[in-house]
């Protein structure tokens, strides 16, 4: 029996963040902090929680929430002069009371938030932008991210960043996971020094430590659980790059934030702006969406059954 939708905000007992919790009528729901914009939280309508959070994970400013969904914003990772992945996960957004019409409509079921430029973030990047994010569900409980970015500078001045939806998935076993979509693309190996590499198999599978970045990657990538028998599709729009990560078990041992042997059940795969900075000159607008769907599926011999092609074809 169908529920009803809403969106509620609430403060977490455990953080003492404020956080919106958006419920759909099927079943679905997604929990957003106001802390980094930062989605943490996605239940879909068959009850599973697909995005990954560390057990280790610290709500506590200044420091970035390990896992969930970070708004990577203007910088990914050490692409450019700033801290990692630059600001906007680390600050506190607001609710956008009224927020221009979207030029496409999206599901009643949504929240609006906004990042604006604050002296902070001015001695760090000397420029003036109103950053809008509408976190959406679905009425079939896809989670949809819109992020539009305006560049609000008096002085004339064009501005340059990267971008990235640092999205991290939950995972049975990471050993029995494959990423489809990205066969024979250049990437950038972060583990090389950005060294430009192709890819050589069939998909994308994880035996070792992995920070890459895809680039101009289509617009459907599918990530397939063997185990758990699940299909996660990303479709993506304005982000023509791919990050994948997993820090493996050295580098999971070295970070405080993360459990040792979390690597084991998590993924991170997410849409980005990053090999062709985004440029903006006053009073330009850029829009860059990321959608996630999750669907049960079988898979065998390379082949997607009729479900997933079907709902790859729909979202």
């Amino acid at each position: 029996m169908a529920g009803t939708t809403s969106v509620e905000r609430v403060k977490d007992r455990a953080t003492g963040l404020d956080k919106f919790v958006l419920r759909e009528a099927r079943g679905s729901s997604v929990e957003v902090y106001l802390y980094g914009g930062q989605v943490t939280f996605w239940k879909n309508n068959f009850g599973h929680q697909l995005l990954f959070v560390s057990n280790k994970a610290t709500f506590k400013p200044p420091k970035a929430i390990r896992g969930g969904i970070q708004i990577c914003f203007p910088q990914l990772g050490s692409h450019g002069v700033l801290e990692q992945h630059g600001f906007a996960r680390n600050r506190f957004w607001s609710v956008d009371e009224s927020p221009p019409p979207f030029p496409v409509a999206t599901s009643n079921c949504h929240i609006d938030l906004i990042l604006k430029t604050s002296q902070e973030d001015l001695k760090m990047w000397p420029h003036s932008y109103e950053f809008r994010l509408r976190v959406a569900l679905s009425p079939r409980g896809d989670l949809i991210l819109t992020s539009r970015i305006r560049n609000i500078s008096s002085d004339g001045k064009p501005f340059q960043f990267t971008f990235a939806y640092h999205t991290y998935f939950s995972v049975s076993d990471i050993s029995e996971v494959r990423v489809e979509g990205l066969e024979t693309l250049d990437y950038l190996d972060n583990l090389q020094s950005k060294k430009r590499c192709t890819e050589q198999g069939d998909a994308v599978v994880f035996e070792s430590e992995v920070d890459k970045v895809y680039l101009s990657a289509p617009p459907k990538i599918v990530i397939i659980d063997h185990e758990k028998k699940r299909t996660l599709v990303l479709r993506k729009d304005g982000l023509p790059d791919v990050v994948v990560w997993n820090p493996w078990d050295k580098k999971a041992k070295a970070m405080p934030d993360f459990g040792d042997d979390e690597y084991k059940n998590m993924l991170c795969v997410g849409a980005a702006a990053i090999e062709k900075p985004i440029t903006l000159r006053p009073g330009e607008e850029w829009l860059g969406k990321q959608e996630i769907s999750a669907v049960p599926s079988s898979y065998s011999s390379g082949q997607l059954d009729p479900e997933v092609i079907r709902r790859m074809h729909t979202i």
